[in-house]
């Protein structure tokens, strides 16, 4: 029983041990006499003090240190305190009256550059930055931050040599004074040496056309980056590591010590004793005697490390949306074929109203990123209201993508098209040039709060050449997407269109314009919107112009309601006498999948009250 009793304290004593720091708080403080930026450091440096750690005497003198160390920062190097505990033995509060005395002033800023560093006008400018100037209160943050930049630079820049031959902060509190002196010798800057590659599967000269950079240029840590960023872009490759060999000195080419080998591991006792062998030099004696004729300009070599990414890529997405009902996509990409990094993308769409099979061969020219030559195929097959078409083409062009984000697509295209397009049935042959303009950009694709899309585009065709068909077709579109503040968002579209021809029934269906759905006017069928003949069948239009205005207001968390006015329509003559206009309520939800979008729309201009829209995916 007795020891039943002594396990049971023992237990209960512990118990009571662990949970006694748990149970500790920390020193509530009050500060009087200063305030700002120093009574916020003190409570901070005061923060955390646990009490029960201390003896009274030893608690104020802790109190008395912190509260010292953290005045000198701002300059205050002989405050006196007078501090009050509410309850000397078990306190739990303290108040201090700062009374900080007079600041230390700085009488003197002596800053100097050495070496390359000299000459580069990044730290010049970091010094002429400095805030403080002679005369004023001391503050220690200015200076630590200054050392942090210049050193930064000197590591950012290629000067990997730099060293700090002074540094000083040398205060006199009796004086009230300070001196500062801070003088970097940053040492000659290294230049870019060799590229080399590791793991490549596409042709080296490819890989090296995308350095920002060339042997003998000056060293920066941001091209390295974007050398990095840019193999990344290009698709080919699953891992992308580049690297500065700073390491990568003369004592590379040291012999290592010979190991011996498990071969060479056996009992060779009793054998005859063998000449040692014969020295090696060290990679520490190497690299001494390399220094004796160091490079005039020292370089760095850069190393790159690549795996190759998969060969092929499929993927598999399936949607929803009124105008076309389910749609299942369906993509197959190769990002690489051969060691030329030419890709191959396959792509079927299939819907009720549309069935697609497409795809692009991409030839890369110098810049993978920018420039290239694409071959395009397609073959579309699409029944809708009163059109029924099978189209066959095969494109190609010269793309360009600019510094601006704007990309330009030249290209030539071969059309045929067995078209039903209300009471007109036709098969046309057409073959045209074409530039097309785009440009999209956003923050966070999914949903973004900011962005904008454009594009337009220009083709002509001619008998000439042996089109079926001569017309001039130009089309443009654009959107954007604005926010205010975190709750409230705006998107805006405007579309136009035009078709100059004096043979408008060779133009197929494809090429026509329609107006109407989730994305055009709400409110109306999907391409419902267009000119009609005598029996009341949509013939599409010569002409298109399309506008909405939708504002959004955040509900709670990933629910937004919205609220929009459509007008547009398909026409054959400019001007329209009169535009189909419409305008409902709508919410949005930012699913783990995507955005949904659910509209209910009433349509001005017809006899339906009202239609629903629904559709997933990205505005973009």
């Amino acid at each position: 029983m007795d020891k039943r009793l002594a396990n049971r304290l023992a237990v209960a004593s512990l118990s009571i041990g662990l949970a006694a720091p748990g149970a500790a708080q920390a020193l509530d403080a009050s500060i009087e006499g200063i305030e700002g930026d120093p009574a916020d450091n003190l409570e901070t440096y005061l923060d955390g003090l646990d009490a029960d750690d201390y003896s009274p005497q030893r608690l104020e003198a802790e109190v008395r240190r912190l509260a010292a160390e953290s005045l000198r920062v701002y300059g205050y190097y002989e405050p006196t305190f007078e501090i009050r505990f509410d309850d000397p033995d078990a306190p739990e509060e303290v108040t201090i009256r700062v009374d900080p005395g007079e600041p230390v002033r700085i009488e003197r800023l002596d800053f100097g550059l050495a070496g390359g560093a000299a000459e580069d006008a990044p730290f010049q400018d970091a010094i002429d930055a400095y805030p403080q100037q002679e005369g004023e209160v001391l503050l220690h943050a200015p200076f630590d931050a200054l050392r942090s930049q210049l050193s930064g630079l000197a590591l950012e820049r290629g000067y990997f040599d730099w060293r700090f031959t002074e540094r000083r902060m040398e205060i006199r509190p009796w004086a009230h004074s300070a001196r500062l002196s801070l003088a970097l010798d940053s040492g000659e800057r290294y230049r870019f040496g060799p590229v080399h590659f590791q793991g490549q599967h596409i042709e080296t000269e490819r890989l090296q056309a995308l350095a920002p950079f060339h042997e003998g240029k000056p060293y920066l840590a941001a091209d390295v980056a974007t050398f990095n960023q840019r193999l990344g872009q290009t698709e080919w490759f699953g891992s992308v590591s580049v690297r500065p060999l700073l390491d990568a000195g003369i004592g590379q080419l040291a012999l290592p010590p010979a190991p011996i080998g498990f071969l060479n591991e056996l009992d060779v006792e009793g054998l005859p004793a063998t000449a040692p062998p014969d020295p090696r030099l060290s990679a520490t004696a190497l690299a001494a005697v390399a220094t004796l004729e160091a490079p005039a300009v020292p370089e760095v070599p850069i190393e790159v490390s690549v795996t190759p990414a998969d060969r092929h890529q499929f993927e598999v997405g399936l949607g929803f949306a009124t105008d076309v009902g389910p749609r299942l996509r369906f993509s197959w990409d190769q990002p690489w074929v051969n060691r030329y990094g030419h890709s191959l993308k396959h792509d079927l769409y299939l819907s009720g109203p549309e069935q697609q099979f497409s795809g692009v061969y991409d030839m890369p020219l110098d810049d993978p990123r920018r420039d290239s030559y694409r071959l395009q195929y397609g073959l579309l097959n699409k029944e809708n209201e009163d059109t029924q078409t099978l189209e066959a083409s095969v494109e190609f062009g010269r793309r360009w993508q600019f510094d601006n984000a704007w990309e330009q697509i030249v290209y030539l295209r071969t059309t045929y098209e067995d078209f039903t397009q209300a009471d007109e049935s036709n098969q046309v042959l057409l073959v045209y040039p074409g530039v097309r303009w785009t440009r999209t950009r956003s923050r966070n694709p999914t949903f973004p709060r900011w962005g904008d899309r454009q594009q337009i585009s220009v083709q002509y065709s001619s008998e000439a050449w042996g089109s079926d068909a001569e017309f001039l077709r130009m089309d443009a579109d654009s959107q954007w997407i604005r926010s205010l503040g975190d709750d409230y968002r705006f998107v805006g579209r405007i579309g136009a269109g035009s078709i100059v021809t004096d043979d408008f029934t060779n133009v197929p269906p494809s090429l026509r314009f329609f107006a109407g759905g989730d994305s055009s006017v709400r409110g109306y069928g999907y391409e419902s919107l267009a000119p009609e003949n005598a029996d009341g069948e949509l013939v599409g239009g010569e002409q298109r112009l399309v506008g909405s205005v939708e504002a959004q207001r955040r509900l709670t968390g990933a629910w937004w309601l919205a609220s929009f006015v459509d007008t547009g329509d398909a026409f054959t003559d400019w001007w329209p006498e009169e535009l189909n206009t419409s305008a409902g309520l709508g919410v949005r939800w930012i699913s783990p999948v995507g955005p949904i979008r659910f509209d209910v729309a009433h349509p001005f201009d017809s006899d339906d009250s009202y239609r629903i829209h629904f559709a997933i995916g990205p505005e973009f």
